[in-house]
């Protein structure tokens, strides 16, 4: 890996004519950095191979598979049964020897795995496995409007197309503002380098390439250059930026960021990046041609959460309640109250101060439910259409209208066995230790069965459902069963694996903790505190 990026940057130095300094203008720069990398890295086609293992590939066996290929290549240009003989006896030899170098990679791979630096070995092996057991690589067809399945792939593409154009440019109706806003006219700070420093240190590698072709990977490469190209860049952007705009798309998303009293300067900046924006689908099959988005926040940006959270914030100014009577998580809203009444009233002035600024409140995802009903509570409607349910599911957690947490415990092992499959071709190989069995497991299963338990009232059943749940997992990776009359102390000892009871009670004691350590006025402490007769409303 820095081999390759130590002769990127030389030849991105003698296309620069030596210099180490990148262009200020931005289309040089890019088309430089663009036909540098086709140099030294080539172009992919776009599209997922097929996953194979050659992580253990040596020179050898590249030189054996490169010798069955030559030889195929010469039987296909001459049909002759001499080429075709030398074809197949070659074959059985490479096959023979790529064999024993894989049964001997692997032999090395699990002497190394007991060490420090074999971990991540450990958890790439268990994500090959995890992708050789799906027979689905890629979905390549796409039912259009009517039900009928396309299968050529420009009708694939242009059904993409449509799709994702319609539903980025549909607007709902909504009143139209008549007052205005000020909007804050004030200086704001210079971009500095040890912020893109820190930008760039903080993104992920390994991410899809955007409009300009050019990934993190390169920036990272170029250290300090790019800090200065990119944070000049920067800079330059919000300098010269239009005043004015002919027409503005994202009204609420505009009078919501000055209401907020965000800078006119920034406001500036976030219409300049959904100004005539443009996008397109890319697909198993291809891109979609670009169509125009008028609607909405850009999705996978990371300013949009952001802003996202600024709109609901002005929007439901007047109708927002502190919690625990109203809590709001991004989109997910829970309205608690202590009747059947408030609660259904209260729904409706959210669904009326939410629609007429343009935003839905789906009748789908709307749920009710009583906590300690009596009979005859009733049920609440949402424009007529009745939304009670006996549960549902907030933030990953499962809601009981009886008080009671089975289902949530079910859902938990449920996950818990779903980890434990995405690891099982390594839980399950042989030759791979106890110790080290249970440190996986420790690390990918058990979190996934512990999520959100530290807030769950256990009974000594449920506790007990989850450790069977637990100790199955651990005798199927051990290679044990019942009948083999070895005691579950034993199973637990030998993978290094407390009770899952006590886990579930020490993360139950630490999530106090926290609880008892906050202000006084926080949510958590105060839901804690706090004893309802009737909840609550999920939409």
């Amino acid at each position: 890996m820095e081999e390759c990026c130590e002769e990127f940057r030389q030849k991105l130095r003698q296309a620069l004519g030596g210099q180490v300094v990148l262009p200020d203008d931005w289309e040089t720069t890019a088309e430089v950095i663009r036909e540098t990398g086709r140099k030294v890295l080539g172009v992919s086609s776009g599209r997922r191979k097929e996953d194979k293992e050659t992580w253990w590939w040596n020179e050898e066996v590249q030189d054996s598979i490169q010798r069955k290929r030559l030889a195929k290549k010469k039987w296909d240009m001459d049909r002759t049964e001499e080429n075709r003989q030398e074809y197949k006896e070659l074959q059985h030899r490479v096959k023979r020897e790529v064999s024993k170098d894989k049964q001997k990679a692997y032999d090395e791979l699990y002497t190394r795995l007991d060490t420090r630096e074999g971990e991540k070995d450990l958890y790439r092996l268990a994500r090959q496995r995890d992708r050789d057991g799906k027979d689905v690589q890629q979905v390549r067809v796409i039912k259009d409007r009517d039900g009928r399945v396309l299968t050529s792939e420009e009708s694939v593409q242009r059904r993409w197309k449509e799709y994702f154009e319609e539903l980025m440019n549909e607007e709902n109706e909504r009143e139209k503002r008549v007052e205005g806003v000020n909007s804050v006219e004030q200086e704001v700070d210079k971009i500095r380098k040890d912020e893109v420093r820190k930008a760039l240190k903080r993104m992920k590698s390994g991410k899809a390439v955007g409009p300009d072709d050019i990934p993190v990977e390169v920036w990272k490469c170029l250290g300090e250059a790019a800090v200065e190209f990119l944070t000049s860049l920067f800079n330059r952007v919000l300098e010269n930026l239009e005043k004015a705009y002919d027409r503005v798309s994202r009204e609420e998303l505009w009078y919501c960021m000055r209401k907020s009293g965000v800078a006119e300067k920034y406001v500036r900046v976030v219409q300049d990046m959904y100004e005539m924006s443009r996008t397109m689908v890319r697909c198993a099959v291809g891109q979609t041609e670009e169509f125009k988005v008028e609607v909405g926040l850009h999705q996978g940006s990371a300013l949009s959460p952001f802003l996202f959270a600024i709109v609901m914030y002005q929007l439901s100014e007047e109708v927002r309640q502190e919690s625990p009577w109203t809590m709001m998580f991004a989109d997910d809203i829970v309205i608690c109250s202590e009747s059947r009444e408030q609660v259904e009233e209260t729904l409706e002035r959210w669904r009326f101060a939410l629609e007429r600024r343009g935003m839905k409140v789906s009748h789908s995802k709307t749920e009710y439910t009583c906590v300690n009903e009596r009979e005859g509570s009733g049920t609440v409607r949402l424009q007529g259409e009745e939304v009670k349910v006996q549960e549902f599911k907030y933030l990953g957690s499962t809601v009981q209208s009886n008080g009671e947490c089975g289902k949530e415990v079910k859902k938990r092992v449920q996950a818990g066995w779903n980890g434990w499959r995405k690891v099982s071709g390594v839980l399950c190989e042989r030759k791979i230790s106890p110790r080290i069995k249970g440190k996986v497991y420790r690390t990918v299963v058990r979190p996934a069965m512990l999520y959100g338990l530290e807030t769950v009232s256990l009974r000594k059943r449920q506790e007990s459902e989850l450790e069977v749940a637990e100790l199955k997992m651990l005798r199927f990776s051990l290679g044990v069963t019942r009948l083999d009359k070895i005691r579950n102390e034993y199973i637990r000892g030998t993978a290094h694996v407390g009770r899952l009871g006590d886990n579930v009670r020490e993360a139950r004691l630490r999530w106090f903790g926290h609880v008892q350590r906050r202000e006084n006025f926080c949510s958590p402490e105060t839901i804690y505190s706090h004893t309802p007769h009737t909840l609550l409303t999920h939409t």
